[in-house]
């Protein structure tokens, strides 16, 4: 009777207790879980991002967020449109819908589109005109040499004229084509034209003058 209680008691002390009974023992795998807490965070309505005047085309698009076990994840949507870096880059999971229905209409023959100038700047031999990323510069004077400057940035354009034209600037808010300034040189005239951001541009001979393209 002794042995037996002897060997009992001794099986009892070798047996391994688990400290925290609510957390796997030694070797055994962590089970995810997840966690009843609810984080105060605001609904998505909407946000914006707003890009720096040297971008042209959006690549791809990352969004991190967080799952219910704390765990931070990304998912990306790759993409190659052009943009325009005046306007902002919205993120939003509210939208409307809108259902519209085509009606058989006669077809009428295209009219072909004009193109609006708006005056933005002139001196006694040039006239400056814009319309969106185009400006134009109506004159009789050949363009001896044109190029691009930075900080800011700026086209700078030498007409061909021994002439005695006063310094003149003028100012053109919410434009492109934000300033125009005009000096006289031996031999020849400049005219610098600042823009809002970060371009490059073709110059094309057109019937009246020049016209500049910036992308």
């Amino acid at each position: 009777m002794i042995r037996i209680l002897f060997v009992s008691f001794f099986l009892l002390i070798t047996l391994e207790a688990r400290e925290n009974p609510f957390f796997p023992s030694k070797g055994e795998k962590d089970i995810p879980y997840t966690s009843n807490q609810v984080k105060a965070a605001q609904p998505l309505k909407r946000s914006s991002i707003t890009l720096p005047s040297s971008a042209r085309i959006i690549k791809k698009v990352t969004i991190e967020y967080e799952n219910l076990d704390a765990s931070i994840e990304t998912r990306s949507i790759e993409l190659d449109n052009s943009i325009d870096w005046h306007l902002p880059v919205f993120v939003s999971q509210s939208y409307s819908q809108t259902e519209t229905q085509t009606k058989k209409t006669v077809q009428s023959p295209k009219k072909k589109k004009t193109t609006k100038y708006k005056e933005i700047a002139s001196v006694k031999h040039a006239t400056f005109f814009t319309s969106n990323k185009t400006l134009k510069i109506v004159t009789d004077d050949k363009i001896i040499r044109n190029f691009l400057l930075v900080k800011p940035h700026r086209i700078v354009v030498d007409f061909k004229r021994d002439t005695s034209l006063k310094s003149y600037t003028k100012e053109n808010p919410k434009n492109v084509f934000s300033k125009v300034r005009v000096g006289n040189h031996s031999g020849y005239y400049r005219a610098v034209i600042e823009l809002d951001g970060l371009y490059q541009y073709k110059m094309q001979k057109v019937s009246d003058g020049y016209a500049f393209n910036l992308r």
